[in-house]
This record gives structure tokens, C-alpha cells and sequence, in this order.
């Protein structure tokens, strides 16, 4: 068949997908994917994989794509970060016979995208680009596609897009924050230059930023005319997004570990999704959250969020007489009780699937952290309730260690450094400065084990003890021994 492009490709190909599920390293593997596919999600994308790895590695090829194939899961897009137009186009041959289309990633902005040359930090090259998407669009059977993030400028972010649709991109989905913008320092996506793109542009446009509920979908599709609307710190909190739907925890996170059992993944990534979904729960059952971190079995981890479900449903009045457990978990938001409003300034409570919004830099300071901030520093390392996770492991290989500084021994210092220093150094020194010090000096210092004096004697004698080679007796003319016999002027005539 013709490989189908732009419009005619998001229409025919991908269904006219509006409701996306985002690309997400350890996050977006096939049981979740199918997990937002049951509520709603139209498309979804792989984890970003690396096109290096890719070609290099069977095994990662076979972890990452190739075991992971179902029927359910599509349209699925498989995202790669490279740049080598080599390299990419090598990887994305190997990918395109189990996906609907490849998609460069032109919008990660980690540290480690930076270190490996890739992500949003090749934003800058386009020459580059346009060479990476042009021998793609050439040589794949499957349209090539881009995620990208923006400039602080419109009109270049708009430039951006135009080469990429130039060289060959099928479909663009524009993030609509710059690099810079990640962590604590993310604020609020740009949509009017999601919505300047889209008017520059005659490929299919997906917009991804400021996405928590239904309602935002639908004003953002109406805002910026784009054709779909990406999410993924949302989707994490709540695979119920795109139905509009806010279920409980347990319900969701039930669902995902019977679709774990089918298709098994890194214990890592079941963690990982369950802090998120019972992320407001566990700000309140913390013993919980130390049992979660703990497990090493899938059933473990079930048994924990078991526990978590039981002790929401008790808080809930879920045992009230009359009222069926099934008949609960159908209900949503409408389980709240009466005239109670939810504690910590959330919109639900806390076993509510809802939207998680990331503190700035000025929320996160010392008065707004909760029992799960960091420890101040100034406060007792010895109490095993401030303890640090790598202490506390510690303490529970050995449980008579301590931490206290006052039961630690005190050592006197070296006289130069303030290291401690060698009880039997000659020197009073630490066995660093002793070193030097014994090596300018020529000196011995037995308590560290340095004998730079007795070594030179040792060898000093040693020579004295050699006997001393004869001097050659010097030949004469012509006799063994001589290499130049005297040559005649016969000779040399």
C-alpha cells in the first residue's frame, strides 16, 4: 500500500486519534498503554528508545518492542531519540514493521539528553534535522513523525515546525514549553504558540502541555484548533482522563496489575505507577509508602495496595451497613461524604483519582514541605525517625550501628590537613602527609609503614657489595680485540 501522509494519515491510518497517551521513559509500556486504551486513550506512544541501542542490541530490541506486540495496542507510534540520519533511519527499519508510524524525539529535555547529544538539545541544529527526517521520509514504508518542544519566540517556533513539515514530518506534536522549563521550573505551556503552529502548518498538529481533565482537552482543541491533545503527567495520575471520569485509586490500580499478570513488565515500572495513582494517599498512610518501596514481588506490591484500599475504604465509611462494596467502587466523586471537604487544599480526596500539580520552586521551600520533604539539616542524625533511606538500610544489616555523633570515637587530628592522624605516626600526621613528608626528608615512619630511609641504605649497600667491573685493556694495531686496525696509505690508495 502507498504510505499515506499528513491529513489522509491521522484520519485513515490513525483512526482521527484525539485523546494521545505521551511517550514516557519506564512509564508507557504495553500493559499501561492498554490500561489507557480500556478509558479512552485513541493512541499511544512507546517509551522513547534509543536508536543506538536499537540496532546494537537484540535483546533491548526484543525487551522493548518486540515481545511487547498485541493486537489491542494499536495504532501504536514508537518514538527514538538519535542523532545520526545513519543510525536513525537503521533503528526505525528495524521498528517499522510493529508500529503505524516513527517518531523522532526533539523535545526531551534531561540532563542526560543533553550529555548524549540528543532530545530538544538538537533544536538549534537543522541541518541536521532536516537531513535526519528527509532520508527517514525516503526510506521508511511508515510516515516519520516529530515531537518537539518550543522557543521563547513564536515566529521561530513556527520557523521550526516549517522546516520539519518541509523535510518530511507527517505529524508534529509541539510541547508547548522550552527546554528550560522542566522540573520545579515547568510553569504553564504555551498554547498560543501551539496555536501559531498549527496555523503555519499543513500536517496534523498535537498539542501536549496544561492537560489535567476532559475539560481541558476539549478547551485546548478548542483554543489552538489542533487535531489531538497529548498528556502524560496527567494520564499518570489518572488513566480515567479522556472518559472524564475521576474513579478510585484501588479501582484503577487493581485493573493495572490483572493487565500486569497478562503482560508482564520491570517490577520498577508496577512501582512506579502505583506511587503516582496512590500519590495523595500515601502522603497519609507513610508507613505504607515505606512498604511499597520495599516489595520485591508483584504479589507484594498487590497486598500493599490491598491494604492502602482497605484503610480508604474505612475513611470513606465504605462499611457503612446497607452499602455493597460493588456498588461503592461504581460510584466516583460522589462517595465523598456529606459536608466533609478534603483535607491539604485537594479538589478530591486523597483516594480519588485527580490531577497532580507540581510545586514551583517557592512551594517546595522549608514551611510548605510535608512529612516527606528532606530533613533539615540541622536536625538530630541521630533519631531513627530522620534517618536517611541509605542510613536506615544500614541499620537494618547491622541493627547495632549508630549514627549518633556523640557515640561516634574521636581521633586527633593531623597537624597539617585536620584528617585523623596515624596513632603511631613519628610524624603526628596523616598517613597522606606523612607520605610526603617522609619521602622529602628521606625519613622511615614505621606506624604507617613507610621506609623510605631503610630502603635507600638497603640499596646504597647493596652497590658497595657489587664488584666493580674490570676496565678493557686497550689492543694495539691490528690485534683481536682491535675493531679500527690502522690502515696503510697502500691501503688507501
Amino acid at each position: 500500500m502507498p504510505k499515506l501522509q499528513g491529513f489522509d494519515f491521522w484520519s485513515r491510518t490513525l483512526g482521527g486519534a484525539r485523546h494521545v497517551v505521551a511517550p514516557m521513559v519506564d512509564q508507557s509500556e504495553l500493559a499501561w498503554r492498554l490500561l489507557s486504551r480500556r478509558h479512552g486513550a485513541q493512541l499511544c506512544y512507546t517509551p522513547m528508545l534509543h536508536a543506538q541501542v536499537f540496532v546494537r542490541d537484540a535483546n533491548y530490541r526484543k525487551e522493548n518492542l518486540y515481545c511487547e506486540v498485541c493486537p489491542e495496542d494499536r495504532p501504536l507510534i514508537v518514538q527514538f531519540c538519535a542523532n545520526d540520519p545513519e543510525v536513525f533511519v537503521q533503528a526505525a527499519l528495524l521498528a517499522q514493521d510493529y508500529c503505524d508510524a516513527i517518531d523522532l524525539n526533539l523535545g526531551c529535555p534531561q540532563m542526560i539528553a543533553k550529555r548524549g547529544h540528543y532530545g530538544a538539545f538538537l533544536q538549534e541544529e537543522w541541518d541536521l534535522l532536516q537531513r535526519m527526517i528527509l532520508l527517514a521520509h525516503e526510506k521508511l514504508s511508515v510516515p516519520v513523525t516529530c515531537k518537539i518542544r518550543v522557543f521563547p519566540e513564536i515566529d521561530k517556533t513556527v520557523r521550526y515546525a516549517q522546516m520539519l513539515e518541509k523535510a518530511g514530518c507527517q505529524l508534529l506534536t509541539v510541547h508547548g514549553r522550552t527546554k528550560e522549563q522542566k522540573g520545579p521550573l515547568s510553569g504553564i505551556a504555551s498554547w498560543e504558540h501551539i496555536k501559531a503552529v498549527r496555523k503555519a502548518v499543513a500536517i496534523p498538529v498535537f498539542a501536549n502541555g496544561n492537560i489535567q481533565c476532559l475539560r481541558d482537552v476539549e478547551r485546548c482543541i478548542q483554543d489552538t484548533g489542533v487535531q489531538g491533545v497529548m498528556s502524560a503527567e496527567g494520564n499518570l495520575h489518572n488513566p480515567a482522563l479522556f472518559e472524564g471520569r475521576s474513579p478510585a485509586v484501588w479501582e484503577l490500580a487493581e485493573e493495572y496489575l490483572d493487565i500486569v499478570r497478562q503482560h508482564p513488565c520491570p517490577l520498577s515500572y508496577v512501582r512506579a505507577h502505583l506511587f503516582k495513582l496512590w500519590h495523595h494517599t500515601l502522603q497519609v498512610h507513610q508507613q505504607l509508602r515505606e512498604e511499597l518501596a520495599k516489595v520485591k514481588t508483584l504479589e507484594g506490591v498487590a497486598a500493599v495496595c490491598q491494604e492502602l484500599k482497605l484503610r480508604c475504604q474505612a475513611r470513606a465509611g465504605a462499611g457503612k451497613p446497607g452499602k455493597s462494596l460493588s456498588g461503592w467502587e461504581r460510584e466516583d466523586i460522589s462517595r465523598q461524604k456529606e459536608g466533609e471537604k478534603p483535607s491539604g487544599g485537594l479538589p478530591f480526596f486523597h483516594w480519588i483519582c485527580q490531577p497532580y500539580f507540581r510545586p514551583g520552586p517557592r512551594e517546595g521551600s522549608k514551611e510548605n514541605r510535608g512529612a516527606c520533604g528532606k530533613r533539615a539539616l540541622e536536625e538530630e542524625e541521630g533519631s531513627t525517625d530522620v534517618l536517611s533511606k541509605n542510613k536506615q538500610k544500614k541499620q537494618l544489616r547491622n541493627p547495632h550501628k549508630t549514627f549518633d555523633p556523640s557515640l561516634k570515637p574521636k581521633y586527633a587530628k593531623c597537624d597539617q590537613c585536620g584528617n585523623p592522624k596515624g596513632n603511631r605516626c613519628v610524624f603526628n600526621l596523616c598517613r597522606g602527609c606523612c607520605k610526603k613528608r617522609a619521602f622529602k626528608e628521606t625519613a622511615d615512619c614505621p606506624g604507617h609503614g613507610l621506609l623510605f630511609k631503610t630502603k635507600l641504605e638497603k640499596s646504597l649497600a647493596w652497590k658497595g657489595a657489587q664488584p666493580r667491573p674490570q676496565e678493557p685493556q686497550q689492543a694495539g694495531p691490528g690485534e683481536p680485540g682491535n675493531f679500527f686496525p690502522e690502515v696503510t696509505g697502500s691501503a688507501l690508495a
